[in-house]
Parts: C-alpha cells; structure tokens; sequence
C-alpha cells in the first residue's frame, strides 16, 4: 500500500471532494453503491486480458479485476472489466471514472508520489526487452546500433530505451506509438527494426503477428519492471486488493484451489492454522471482513470463484497454453521456492 504520508495526502483530498460522507472509504463507499468495480485492461493482450468469442475480456490481468468483485460483491460477475490503451489508463483513474486498473503498470517513484494514485500490491514480476524478425539475424540487444524502435507513448519503456542505448553509446530512433494496433502494424511492416515492451507483453504480442515464428525475443532484459495494480487512493480498497492477493498466495501455499475448497472448508477443523484463519467462521479473514465491510467469507469466494494465485497463472500462462511461461525459477514463484511471491501473515 501507499507509504503513510502519500496515503493521508491522498484522503484529505478525497474527504474534501465528497464533503460529509465519511473520511475512510469514500471509494469503496461509491463501488457499493454503483454495484461493481470497474477495472481497466489492456484492450487486446492474449494471455493477459482479450476479449474471447463473447466478447468478454479474459486472462491474466482481468482476474485481479474479479479478485475484487469477488471480494466486494462475493460475485465475479460485478467486475466491469474495460479495455483501455495504456497512456489513458492513470489519468482515467485519476480522474476518477475507473476504479482500478490491471492491466501491467509499472510501479516507479513518481506514479506513487501521485496522489491521485495508489499502487496497492504487485502481481507479476516482469522486464523489458526487445523484439525483432528473424530476418534481421539479430542475436542480441547489443547489436542494435542505429535501430528504429517502436515503442508505446507514456510508458517506462521510452526512459529505458534512453538509458540502454545512452549508456552503451548506441544510436537509435523511436517510432513513439500510442495506440497498440498501429504500434504492431508498423512493426509488423517492417517499420521499426525493433519492437520494445516487457518481456511477458512481447510473448503477447508475437502472437498477433501473422506468422508469430517469424520473430524471435531478444535475451536480454534491460529493466525491472514490477506489474502492479492501480486504484484511486482509498485505504479499504487498498487493503482490499493488497490483502485479497495475500490469499491467493497463502491458498496456492496450503494446496487450497477453487477445486478442492469446499471439501477443505467442510473438514476446516482438521486443516492447518493458516488455512482456519483464511476460512474458519472465526478467522482473521472473518474480523477483517468486518473492519471493511465486505462478505465475512469474501476469502472463500475469492478462491472458489477465481482461483490460487497459481490457478490464475497456470490457467493464462502456464504449459497448457501458448505461452508456456514456466514460473519455476523465476521472480513470480512463491518464496518458499525461491521467487518473490512472499505471502503476508494473516492473522
């Protein structure tokens, strides 16, 4: 959640925009009353939100949006999931006409001292990079000397082309695009040498590109870059999105899946402390529902609606799909096998 001193910047603001209502949760106030969250993703990214035949938006981003409503509302079906392009994205929160975004924004210093922004908690582990055609007969970023790069507008990723290129003393132009399927366009037409996003978005995007075997991922990556949710300032909201990922991570931790929940809850008293206190009728989860506001088994609806957060990623990202993006040994496996993911006590 936002440091003390931003967050309370941030509150003062909201209590003097909604005059009488009370100072904590004006935002979350305003969700329950509109009857759903509305949460911003990106508006075509396979794997991470696109729409499906139904035209609803499906993947990995657009399950944190139903992390929330499942949390709020105890219903998925209550998250008002939004495709969006990315340099709109922030000023749409901060203009308070969404709610939240998931949709891989980069936490940096200067988005967080925003106070019309809150970045509750990080949710992927990412890193920019490079893609290029075959053609090209590029094997790595270092022989990109006097490349044309397409690149998205308001993103980190045109600071970090700068310090890259700068820093080895390269030449380099970019094609600044703001709308994704012109950025894709150009590149697939052989405007730009060279397409440069995360990491994860390039696996993304290679698979709009006509024949996405044509074009290969460069292996460096240049930055960190730490995809985390965005919301308006409001500390139940962030506590909220914070928390509700805390029990994805602790569920995936204890072997608890949207599968096998309702066996686990029937047989609680058997199961261990961290699972009582996750969806025993007396557990932490149950007091802190209480403090927000929300259903006293939001814990549980999150898991049997939406999943472990390793359900979530499997589901979008892992070896059934496309993607194939193998978690093990990298930054987003849980800790206790050597990745980032470290789970809160709750308690």
């Amino acid at each position: 959640m936002k440091r003390i001193a931003t967050l309370a910047f941030g509150m003062c603001a909201l209590t003097a925009a909604f005059g009488t209502q009370a100072m904590a949760g004006p935002v979350l106030d305003e969700i329950k009353a509109s009857g759903n969250i509305i949460c911003l993703v990106n508006t075509n990214s396979p794997g991470f939100s696109a729409p499906d035949s139904k035209g609803v938006f499906q993947g990995f981003n657009t399950d944190f949006g139903r992390m929330a409503a499942a949390a709020i509302f105890g219903d998925t079906s209550k998250a008002d999931i939004r495709g969006i392009g990315f340099s709109d994205s922030m000023k749409t929160i901060v203009a308070r006409k969404a709610h939240m975004a998931s949709r891989s924004i980069t936490s940096t210093g200067t988005r967080d001292a925003d106070p019309g922004l809150a970045f509750p908690v990080t949710t992927f582990y990412d890193g920019q990079g490079f893609m290029v055609a075959n053609k090209l007969g590029v094997k790595s970023a270092n022989e990109l000397n006097g490349a044309v790069v397409c690149a998205e507008e308001g993103s980190t990723t045109l600071l970090n082309i700068a310090d890259w290129f700068g820093n080895r003393k390269m030449d380099y132009k970019v094609e600044n695009i703001g709308d994704k399927t012109a950025r894709l366009q150009a590149f697939y037409a052989g405007k730009c040498d060279v397409l440069a996003s995360d990491y994860t978005a390039l696996l993304s995007d290679r698979q709009l590109a006509p024949t996405p075997t044509d074009y290969t991922i460069l292996p460096e990556i240049i930055s960190n870059e730490p995809l985390t949710l965005a919301c308006q300032p409001d500390q139940e909201l962030e506590a909220i999105l914070f928390w509700g990922f805390q029990v994805m991570l602790t569920a995936e931790q204890y072997g608890v899946t949207s599968q096998n929940i309702d066996a686990i809850v029937k047989d609680i008293d058997k199961q261990p402390k961290a699972v009582k206190r996750l969806f025993g009728e007396k557990g932490a989860t149950s007091e802190m529902a209480e403090k927000l506001q929300i259903p006293s088994n939001w814990a549980y609806n999150i898991i049997k609606q939406v999943g472990n957060y390793g359900e979530v990623y499997e589901r979008h990202l892992g070896d059934s799909t496309v993607f194939k993006l193998d978690r093990k040994g990298t930054p987003n496996d849980l800790s206790s096998r050597g990745g980032l993911m470290y789970a809160y006590p709750i308690r």
